[in-house]
C-alpha cells in the first residue's frame, strides 16, 4: 500500500493512496484484515494544508483507498485518463461519483498544485498509463518512479524510451525516489511479449478447456490472451467482476483493440471444450474469488472436468503461498491440471518492476543527487540504496514508514517523526 507525503512551504502533495489485501494490522498480528490502508491521520490532521493527490497508475496497492479516505482529504486528484476512469467507477460504488474534482492530464503535461510544479513522464509496467513523475519546488526538483520496468515490447503502449529519462540528467535532479521490489534480483525483467509468446506455446497444442488466473488490473495480459484466443480457435470469456469492471476502462480510454471480441462467459457451457479460454479472478487464492467456486465446483458460469487446465499467470503473494497450495490440490483431487510459474521454465507470468540492471540503467541515466528507496520490504529498500551507490548516486537515504526524509537545504532522515500504522478498510 503506497501513501507518500512531499511537504514544502507549509504545503504537502499526496502521491498514490492504495490499499494492501488480507493483511495484519500490527506487525506480529496473527489475525488479518481484509483490506488494509496506511493511517492517514498525519494528513488528515492537517488537510488545509494538503494542495492536491496525484495517483501514478490504476493498481490497487496505489489507488485503492483513495474512495474511502478521500472525505479525509477534501482535494483535487490528479491522474491520466485511464486511472481517471478506473477511479471514477470506485467512487461510483461509494457515491462519490459527482464530488470528487478528477483533474486529468497528459504525457509530458505540467500542473502547478499548490507549491509543487508537477510534470508526467509515461513509462512501461503492467497495466495502461503507468507515469512517473518530477515535482518542483524553488529549492529542488524531486524525481517519484512510480511502479516501472524498461519493456522494449509491451503488448499495450509504447516501449520504454531512454532519451526522456537521460534527459533529466540536465536538470539537477535533487532526489529519485525509485521503486524497490526486484532490487534483490540480478539481471533484467522479462517483457510481456515474451510472456504472451509463453502463453501461446502452452495453450496452442491443449485440446480441453483452458482456465488462467492473473491479476485483473494486468490489461497487457488480458490483451494478450485475447490474441492466443484468436491464434488457437478459442473464444475468451472474463469471470469476476473485477475483470470485466478493468476491461470496461480500458475499452472506454481506447486501450483495449477493437478486433479481440469477448463472449458472455454464460455462454462458455455451450462450446466445445477445446475452444474455451476463461480469464478469471482469484489467483491469490481469495475466498470468494472465481478460482475458488472453480475449485469448489458452485462457479455458475463454468464447470471443470478431469484433463481440463488451470494456468496461474501471476506471482505468488507472500504470504499467500498456503492458500494458493490449497487451491491447487483441490484441482489436483479432481485431476484437473494445474501450471504455475515453479512448474516450467516458459515466462507464464513476468513482473512489472525493475531487476537490478533495470535499476542501475535508469541511476544512470538521471544522475540524482540522491537516491531514496521506496515500495518494498526493508531488504529490498537496503538492496536498491546499495545499487544507487554502485551506480555512483552521492548519497543513499533508506529510512522506513514514519520517516521523515529533509532533502534541502540539509540532507538526512529524521528517524520515527510521524505516527503511522495501518488501518482496516470494509468493502
Amino acid at each position: 500500500m503506497n501513501m507518500n507525503l512531499y511537504g514544502h512551504d507549509g504545503q504537502w502533495l499526496m502521491v498514490d493512496c492504495g490499499v494492501s489485501f488480507n493483511e495484519p494490522l500490527k506487525p506480529d498480528d496473527l489475525h488479518t484484515a481484509e483490506v488494509v490502508c496506511a493511517d492517514p491521520r498525519f494528513i488528515s490532521e492537517q488537510k488545509e494544508r494538503l494542495a492536491g493527490i496525484v495517483i501514478t497508475h490504476a493498481h490497487e496497492d496505489h489507488v485503492g483507498a483513495l474512495p474511502a479516505l478521500w472525505r479525509r482529504f477534501k482535494c483535487p486528484v490528479y491522474t491520466t485518463a485511464f486511472t481517471a476512469e478506473v477511479l471514477r467507477r470506485k467512487l461510483v460504488q461509494v457515491g462519490l461519483a459527482d464530488e470528487v474534482p478528477v483533474i486529468v492530464v497528459k504525457d509530458n503535461e505540467t500542473k502547478k498544485i499548490g507549491v509543487f510544479n508537477v510534470t508526467w513522464l509515461s513509462l512501461t509496467h503492467s497495466i495502461p498509463e503507468p507515469f512517473a513523475m518530477t515535482i518542483e519546488t524553488p529549492v529542488g526538483k524531486i524525481f517519484h518512479t512510480g511502479d516501472w520496468k524498461i519493456d522494449k515490447k509491451p503488448i499495450i503502449g509504447e516501449g520504454f524510451s531512454s532519451a526522456r529519462f537521460s534527459v533529466l540528467a540536465k536538470e539537477n535532479i535533487l532526489a529519485m525516489m525509485c521503486d524497490s521490489t526486484n532490487a534483490l534480483r540480478d539481471g533484467h525483467s522479462v517483457s510481456e511479449s515474451d510472456c504472451y509468446e509463453a502463453l501461446l506455446a502452452i495453450i496452442a497444442p491443449e485440446k480441453n478447456r483452458v482456465v488462467v488466473g492473473c491479476f485483473s488490473s494486468n490489461v497487457a495480459r488480458l490483451v494478450a490472451l485475447g490474441r492466443v484466443a484468436q491464434e488457437t480457435g478459442r473464444y475468451l470469456a472474463l469471470v469476476g467482476r473485477s475483470l470485466i469492471n478493468m476491461v470496461g476502462a480500458a475499452k472506454a480510454t481506447g486501450h483495449w483493440p477493437s478486433d479481440l471480441p469477448l463472449i458472455d462467459a454464460a455462454h462458455m457451457g455451450y462450446l466445445p471444450r477445446e475452444e474455451v479460454l476463461a480469464v478469471v479472478t482469484g489467483s491469490q487464492g481469495e475466498p470468494r474469488a472465481t478460482l475458488n467456486r472453480l475449485a469448489a465446483g458452485n462457479c455458475f458460469d463454468l464447470t471443470l472436468n478431469s484433463d481440463d487446465l488451470v494456468i496461474f499467470s501471476a506471482m505468488m503473494i507472500p504470504g499467500n503461498e498456503d492458500a494458493i497450495m490449497r487451491l491447487v490440490e483441490q484441482f489436483k483431487g479432481q485431476k484437473i491440471r494445474t501450471l504455475q510459474q515453479q512448474d516450467t521454465e516458459l515466462p507464464i507470468h513476468v513482473s512489472g518492476h525493475p531487476c537490478v540492471d533495470e535499476l542501475k540503467q535508469l541511476y544512470t541515466w538521471v544522475q540524482p543527487q540522491i537516491a531514496v528507496p521506496v515500495h518494498g520490504e526493508p531488504e529490498h529498500l537496503i538492496a536498491n540504496g546499495k545499487v544507487a551507490k554502485s551506480s555512483h548516486v552521492p548519497q543513499q537515504l533508506v529510512g522506513r514508514n514514519g520517516d521523515i526524509y529533509e532533502l534541502a537545504p540539509s540532507v538526512k532522515i529524521r528517524r520515527k517523526q510521524v505516527s503511522v500504522g495501518r488501518i482496516s478498510l470494509s468493502r
